[in-house]
C-alpha cells in the first residue's frame, strides 16, 4: 500500500525535534488514510453499512496519535492541513476549503473519537453547500461530535488594506445607505431607491457604488413566502449557530461578571425556544457541560445549573408544549434529549404539559421522557391513576409499565377500582403482561369484579400464569350456584378459559357432558351445557381436542345447534394449528 509522502524539505526536516517530527508523520498517516476513506465512500455512498470499514485504518491511525500526544489540532488552510507548519496532504486537495471558506481554522480531534463521530466527520466533509446542503459550519454544530471541535475567525478583509483601513470603507457606505433609508412614506421599498446619477458618485474615497433601481411594484404572496422561507432558513443554519460560537467564544475567554452571563444564555434559550430550534439548545448544554469538567473553579459549573433549571421552568415548557400541540417535531430525538436533560422538578410541569397534546406520537414522546423519572420518583404518576380522565390513566400507565418499576403492578390494583371500563380493561391486559405472583392475584381478583366484561377478560388471561392453579379457581366458579344466572357469553368465555388450562381434569370434564344423554324434562339444560363443553374444547385448541371436536361432529344423532357449533369449532382449532391451508371439512 502507498504511504503518504514528505512534503517538507531537509532543512524544515533538520530544524525539528525527532519528537516533532514523529507527530507529524503520525498525523500524515492519519491524513492520508482519511481521505483514502472520503473517496472509497465517496464512489460508494449507496452502502453505508461499508462506511466504518473504509474509514478503519484512519480511526486507527488517530487513535494510536492522541493516545500518544493528546488531541490532535490542525490548521485548515485553503488546500491542505498543516502541524507545526508541515503540510499532511501530499498534494493541494479540495477538501480542506469547505471548512477554510467559512471561517474554520483549526480542526482538533480529541482522545476517544468514535467511529460514527468520524463517519460523520466524512459526510460533512463530502456534503455540497452549493447544491443545497448546510453550510459546513451549521452541520458541524448540528452534528454535535464530543471529540471533534473546531476554531472559527470571521471579520471583514479587503485585499492590500488593513482592518482600520476596512472599518472606515464601512462605514463610509453604510452611512450613506442609511441616510438614502431616512423617510417618513409608509412604503418601505419605493425610497430605497439609487438614481442613475448616483451610480457615476464617488464618495470620498471609497469606490463606485453600483447598485439596482428599485422599481414601485408590490411583492407577490408567492415572493414574500419564498423570502419569509429563505430567512427562516437563513437563521437556523447560519445565524443561530455563529451567535452560539460567538458566546462560547466570550465563555472561553473568561467573564468575570457572572449574572450578566446567565442573562446572555437566558435570552439565547428563550430565542431559540421561539425556532423550535432544541437541536442547537442540547449543543449548548453538551458544551456547556464539557465546559464546565475542564474548568477548575465553580463558575460553569453553576451557569450549566442556571441554564438547565431555566430550561425546566413552567412557562419554557409551556412554550414547548405549544410546539408539540401543532405538528409533529421534525426532529423528534432533538425533543427527547431536551427532555431528558431536565432535573425531577420539571415533572409536574411536563404532566401539564401532556394534558394538552392531541397528537398520540407527541404523547408517546413526552411519556418515554417522563418514564426515565418514574423508576426513582413514581409519586407524581400514581397521584394520577385515579384521574377522571382516561386518557390521563392510560399515560400514567403506560408510564409506570415503560419505568420498569418493581413496584408497578401493585400500583396498577387501583386502576382496578376506577368506573371507567375500558380504563379496566386495558390496565388488566397490561397487569397480565408481568407474569409474577403480584400479577396473577390481581387477576384472580378480577374475577369477582362486579362487571362481567371484565370477569371474562381476567377469566381468558387466568391459565396463562399457572395452568393446574386456574383450573381450580375456575372450576370452583364454574360449580357454584351463581354461575347458571351468568349470561351466556360470559359462562362461553369461563368455558373456553377452562380448555386453555389445558388440564386432563378439563378435557374429562368436557368429555363427560358430551356424553350426558338428554331425558325429556332436561333436553335444553344438556343442550347448553354440551355447547359449553364444545366452547371448552375450542379453546383447548389441541390435537386431542380436535379429535374430541371430529367425533362430535360425526356423531349424526346430536341436534343440529351442537353439530354446526362443532363444525365451527373444528374447523378453527385446524386452521390454528395447521394454519390457512386447513379447509374446512366437507359433509
Amino acid at each position: 500500500m502507498a504511504q503518504p509522502q514528505k512534503t517538507q524539505d531537509a532543512s524544515t526536516d533538520a530544524e525539528q525535534s525527532p519528537e516533532v517530527r514523529e507527530k507529524v508523520e503520525m498525523a500524515r498517516t492519519f491524513a492520508f488514510h482519511l481521505l483514502k476513506g472520503i473517496k472509497q465512500i465517496g464512489m460508494y455512498r449507496h452502502n453505508e453499512a461499508r462506511f466504518p470499514e473504509f474509514l478503519a485504518k484512519a480511526l486507527e491511525a488517530i487513535t494510536q496519535y492522541t493516545e500518544k500526544n493528546g488531541p490532535l489540532s490542525l490548521k485548515v488552510e485553503q488546500q491542505n492541513l498543516t502541524l507545526h507548519n508541515d503540510s499532511l496532504f501530499s498534494e493541494d486537495t479540495p477538501l480542506p476549503y469547505k471548512f477554510y471558506r467559512d471561517g474554520i481554522r483549526q480542526l482538533i480531534f480529541r482522545p476517544g473519537l468514535t467511529v460514527e463521530e468520524l463517519v460523520t466527520f466524512t459526510l460533512i466533509a463530502l456534503s455540497e453547500p452549493e447544491r443545497g446542503a448546510d453550510d459546513v459550519l451549521a452541520q458541524l454544530w448540528r452534528a454535535g461530535m464530543e471529540h471533534v471541535e473546531y476554531v472559527v475567525v470571521e471579520g471583514f478583509s479587503m485585499e492590500n488594506a488593513s482592518e482600520e483601513e476596512v472599518q472606515v470603507e464601512v462605514d463610509k457606505v453604510v452611512g450613506y445607505l442609511y441616510s438614502r433609508l431616512q423617510t417618513n412614506s409608509d412604503d418601505y421599498l419605493r425610497f430605497a431607491r439609487v438614481s442613475a446619477e448616483d451610480l457615476d458618485a464617488k464618495m470620498d474615497g471609497v469606490e463606485q457604488i453600483r447598485g439596482l433601481v428599485v422599481g414601485g411594484r408590490h411583492a407577490s404572496d408567492e415572493l414574500k413566502a419564498r423570502l419569509q422561507r429563505e430567512v427562516m432558513e437563513e437563521e437556523g443554519s447560519r445565524l443561530f449557530p455563529k451567535l452560539v460560537s460567538a458566546v462560547f467564544q466570550v465563555v472561553e475567554g473568561g467573564v468575570e461578571d457572572g449574572t450578566l452571563l446567565e442573562e446572555i444564555f437566558v435570552q439565547l434559550l428563550d430565542m431559540l425556544l421561539l425556532q423550535d430550534d432544541f437541536g442547537t439548545i442540547n449543543q449548548i448544554v453538551l458544551k456547556l457541560r464539557a465546559l464546565s469538567q475542564k474548568d477548575s473553579g465553580q463558575s460553569l459549573e453553576k451557569l450549566l445549573e442556571s441554564f438547565l433549571h431555566r430550561m425546566g421552568e413552567e412557562q419554557r415548557l409551556m412554550r414547548l408544549g405549544e410546539s408539540l400541540k401543532g405538528a409533529r417535531p421534525k426532529q423528534p430525538q432533538d425533543v427527547t434529549r431536551y427532555l431528558q436533560a431536565l432535573g425531577r422538578d420539571s415533572v409536574i410541569p411536563l404532566l401539564s404539559v401532556l394534558e394538552t397534546l392531541e397528537i398520540p406520537e407527541n404523547r408517546a414522546l413526552l411519556c418515554d421522557a417522563l418514564a426515565i423519572v418514574a423508576r426513582e420518583t413514581p409519586e407524581p404518576f400514581v397521584a394520577r391513576l385515579t384521574s377522571d380522565r382516561p386518557q390521563t390513566v392510560r399515560d400514567m400507565v403506560y408510564i409506570l409499565e415503560k419505568s420498569n418499576h418493581p413496584e408497578r403492578i401493585k400500583m396498577f390494583g387501583q386502576v382496578l377500582k376506577s368506573p371507567n371500563l375500558v380504563v379496566k380493561l386495558e390496565v388488566l391486559g397490561i397487569i397480565g403482561r408481568g407474569r409474577t405472583g403480584e400479577a396473577r392475584r390481581l387477576v384472580a381478583e378480577a374475577l369477582a369484579d362486579p362487571v362481567s366484561q371484565v370477569r371474562m377478560l381476567a377469566a381468558r388471561m387466568l391459565p396463562e400464569f399457572d395452568r393446574d392453579k386456574a383450573y381450580s379457581d375456575l372450576m370452583r366458579l364454574i360449580r357454584e350456584p351463581s354461575f347458571d344466572k351468568k349470561t351466556p357469553d360470559e359462562r362461553t368465555a369461563f368455558y373456553m378459559a377452562v380448555g386453555a388450562t389445558g388440564t386432563p381434569g378439563a378435557l374429562s370434564h368436557m368429555q363427560q357432558l358430551l356424553a350426558v344423554k338428554p331425558s325429556l324434562l332436561n333436553k335444553k339444560r344438556v343442550l347448553e351445557d354440551k355447547l359449553l363443553a364444545v366452547a371448552g374444547l375450542a379453546g383447548a385448541c389441541s390435537i386431542q381436542s380436535y379429535k374430541m371436536l371430529q367425533a362430535v361432529v360425526e356423531d349424526r344423532s346430536q341436534p343440529v345447534e351442537l353439530l354446526t357449533a362443532g363444525r365451527k369449532a373444528m374447523y378453527q382449532t385446524r386452521k390454528t394449528l395447521f394454519g390457512d391451508s386447513a379447509l374446512p371439512e366437507e359433509n
